[in-house]
């Protein structure tokens, strides 16, 4: 890489990471943009597919509600929405700076088992669609359906797209945002939830950053080049929430005692004191704004 796709500077930093989620220690190299911060991963595998085996954290099966369970969750969303907390579940917060309606059309790329789907549809939602090119196959229900489809294969406009995690996956960033103004209807919203290098365990530990995931991750941005994306495509970046957990300690911490995250038990590496104190970190690290992951909320303009 000789220039950087986001904001064209030539220069760069090189590091090697390895695979640790699942311990392979495959290496790989990433280019750092020193100007907008962007992580690149250079010359991704041929077939990333085998980096997502059967037991990927993300394709086990939804958890689905009874019809009274289903209607309880109707309601504690809707006194969320007057205000009202009644034991909100965390994607509530996710929700509430965007502008929904139960008929809002809604598109959740990398849905993986499509569980926050399933969540959204117990809370009203009338039109919810998932698009993952890892599932084993389409799921068309009455609440919900999953396409086994690629993000640029979407044809279908959609009122609100999200990504959960899964922006990093997508090979380019430039090429993503081109096509979210393709399939956003006007005054249409995006929720980017999304590993960020302005996190200061990125600063500090770098190549054990539990994030960095290698090479499933294939770009991660910047809070400055998530900026320069929205500018670039017409789109108004109105919100940036940091949402970092405590994963980026005991998870980068496990991978400098060389240990994989499948098959590690969390509660057996760490004690509860350490636990409690990365659950406190992450919160602080958050309202400083140098967590490992932030939301990005964009609105394309009206027609």
């Amino acid at each position: 890489m000789t220039t950087c796709e986001i904001c064209q500077s030539n220069d760069f930093s090189s590091i090697e990471a390895k695979e640790r989620m699942f311990g392979t220690s495959d290496t790989f190299t990433y280019a750092e943009c020193n100007s907008c911060k962007s992580l690149f991963l250079l010359d991704p595998p041929a077939d990333l597919g085998k980096y997502y085996p059967s037991n990927y954290y993300s394709f086990g099966e939804f958890n689905s509600s009874n019809p009274f369970l289903g209607l309880l969750k109707k309601l504690r969303y809707k006194a969320f929405t007057y205000g009202i907390s009644i034991s909100p579940p965390v994607y509530f917060d996710w929700l509430s700076p965007l502008k929904l309606t139960k008929n809002s059309k809604i598109a959740d790329i990398g849905c993986g088992n499509g569980q926050l789907l399933a969540e959204l549809s117990y809370c009203g939602f009338k039109s919810l669609h998932g698009y993952d090119p890892f599932v084993e196959e389409n799921y068309i229900a009455k609440r919900f359906s999953i396409r086994k489809k690629d993000f640029f294969e979407i044809e279908e406009t959609y009122d609100l797209i999200m990504f959960h995690h899964s922006f990093e996956h997508l090979p380019n960033a430039i090429e993503v945002f081109e096509n979210l103004t393709k399939i956003l209807n006007p005054g249409g919203e995006v929720l980017i939830r999304v590993p960020v290098t302005d996190g200061q365990v990125w600063k500090e530990e770098k190549e054990y950053w539990f994030q960095l995931d290698a090479p499933r991750h294939l770009f991660i941005p910047n809070t400055k080049s998530m900026q320069i994306l929205g500018d670039k495509f017409g789109l108004e970046l109105f919100n940036t929430t940091f949402d970092s957990m405590d994963s980026q300690f005991w998870g980068t911490a496990l991978y400098k005692k060389g240990k994989p995250l499948m098959g590690s038990n969390i509660e057996e590496e760490f004690s509860k004191e350490e636990l409690a104190d990365f659950r406190k970190k992450a919160n602080h690290y958050n309202k400083e704004k140098i967590g490992d992951q932030a939301c990005f909320y964009f609105r394309k303009k009206e027609a």
